[in-house]
């Protein structure tokens, strides 16, 4: 059974489209179930389908001149991955990973490019995708020459909540845990630096990590330390 419109974050593509135009792109292909580990999409490979991820959280990493691998973002229910190479049909640039048990729906690169000559609202919500993801991106550059590891961290873990966060009382639960490494590659940052603010920022009470989650216990106090504003009442 497919979400309800409601349950797709807001910034993903199925979040953005209307339920007709959901329809029609959760209609193409077949779905597929991956174990936690399993590899979605692997870098350099010349496959070209796109999956739909309708249930999950996955880890998109790629390989850094030094050989280690990177990691670039986190993606989620209601967002696509593999589209790049599907427009453009260059190999994959990417390597991405379920972090738990996912599903997704595989759509071929012809009958995606059909769809989006069919259905203009799913290419400019596609184009609109691509562009926040750029934006995302220039924003952790800005942020590595503006604020310390910090406030650094602490925008990092609200745009992840934003996006991919649900509401459990007071709290906000991130449900793909994200190890030290990983958010030390994603805010510029060394490991033991990002080992001394998790414990600062636990021992402050706003956040509690734990095998598979973060919890943003104290989601305003968070958005401050972020210098970001608050939203809503």
């Amino acid at each position: 059974m497919l979400n309800d419109s409601d349950e797709w974050p807001r910034r993903s593509l199925l979040g953005a489209l209307s339920p007709h135009a959901r329809g029609d792109l959760l209609g193409l292909g077949t779905e597929v179930r991956f174990e936690a580990g399993a590899v979605l999409l692997r870098e350099g490979m010349d496959d070209r389908h796109v999956l739909v991820v309708t249930s999950g959280f996955a880890k998109v990493t790629a390989t850094v001149e030094n050989g280690e691998t990177s990691l670039l973002a986190v993606r989620a229910a209601g967002d696509t991955v593999g589209e790049m190479a599907a427009m453009d049909g260059t190999a994959r640039s990417a390597t991405v990973t379920a972090c738990v048990p996912l599903t997704a729906r595989v759509v071929q690169a012809g009958a995606l490019r059909e769809l989006l000559l069919r259905r203009p609202e799913i290419s400019m919500a596609l184009t609109g995708m691509v562009a926040n993801r750029l934006r995302w991106s220039n924003r952790r550059r800005l942020d590595f020459r503006g604020y310390p590891a910090k406030v650094r961290l602490a925008r990092l873990l609200v745009e992840l909540a934003d996006v991919y966060g649900s509401s459990r009382a007071s709290s906000v639960v991130i449900g793909c845990r994200l190890t030290q490494p990983e958010l030390a590659t994603l805010i510029g940052a060394s490991v033991t630096t990002i080992q001394k603010v998790l414990r600062e920022l636990r021992a402050g009470g706003l956040l509690e990590t734990g095998y598979r989650s973060t919890v943003i216990r104290q989601p305003r106090l968070l958005r401050r330390l972020a210098d970001l504003p608050d939203e809503g009442p």
